[in-house]
């Protein structure tokens, strides 16, 4: 059974279909690039997943159980983690801070009354999980500065440790590498390879950097026009004539 399976997903916005019937699966584990050109329905595709719009036909399955009625909170509780294509941390906040947040809301032990009462300090065990994450992600010199402070790079890094703070299931991946230079996609990468080989969390990426895709992806899908038109080992999709039209602007 797949970890993830989109049956019939179809989505539109007025009269414009972005999304039409589109069908796919992600293993436990495995990493999944999606791409395609602009407008295609790549960002609709996630956010119908993570549940931050409603899909108008189709079903949504994690682990055999449909999601696509459920909100995004509540995906989000049952291991479903993202980050956004333009980057979203809390300004004034540490990266340690964070972290720190993110268990609190995933575990639900943050509660108004303990802050109000000085009980609200983290505890032993969510400092110690904090510090694992800061080091796997390469950010305990950087754990008590402002996130405002950081570099893109550096922040972007924040982002992705707080996604799989909680240890998804799955993580989706929105476009990670924009705006970071070769440095700074360097050790994206090996980070998000480190948490999927550390939670054995399945990726699914959607980015428009073909050399990032290929180094990240066991296999790949192409969106084109709200329709999934391949899906496969990269090597063999990248070669398939109506993905050089669609995506890479090739003739056939």
């Amino acid at each position: 059974m797949p970890l993830l399976e989109v049956d019939g997903l179809t989505k539109s916005f007025g009269g414009i279909v972005a999304l039409s019937d589109v069908s796919l699966y992600v293993e436990l584990g495995e990493t999944l690039g999606v791409v395609g050109p602009n407008g295609a329905g790549k960002t609709t595709f996630f956010d119908c997943i993570a549940g931050r719009l409603r899909l108008e036909r189709g079903t949504i399955a994690l682990a055999g159980g449909r999601i696509d009625q459920l909100s995004a909170f509540e995906r989000s509780r049952l291991g479903i983690a993202s980050t956004f294509q333009r980057l979203e941390v809390f300004t004034g906040m540490t990266p340690r801070e964070h972290l720190l947040v993110t268990e609190r809301v995933l575990g639900g032990t943050g509660r108004l009354w303990r802050d109000l009462v000085g009980l609200g300090l983290p505890t032993r065990s969510e400092r110690r999980t904090a510090e694992e994450i800061l080091s796997l992600f390469g950010l305990l010199d950087v754990a008590d500065t402002p996130v405002e402070a950081l570099s893109l790079g550096r922040a972007r890094l924040v982002e992705l440790a707080r996604a799989v703070a909680g240890s998804p299931r799955l993580l989706l991946l929105d476009e990670p590498s924009s705006g970071l230079d070769d440095r700074e996609r360097a050790t994206l990468s090996a980070a998000v390879e480190r948490a999927r080989a550390e939670w054995k969390t399945a990726i699914l990426l959607v980015e428009h950097d073909l050399s990032f895709v290929e180094e990240m992806v066991s296999r790949l899908a192409v969106l084109d026009s709200g329709h999934i038109i391949a899906d496969g080992p990269v090597d063999e999709v990248l070669r398939k004539p109506e993905v050089r039209r669609a995506y890479l602007g090739a003739p056939a």
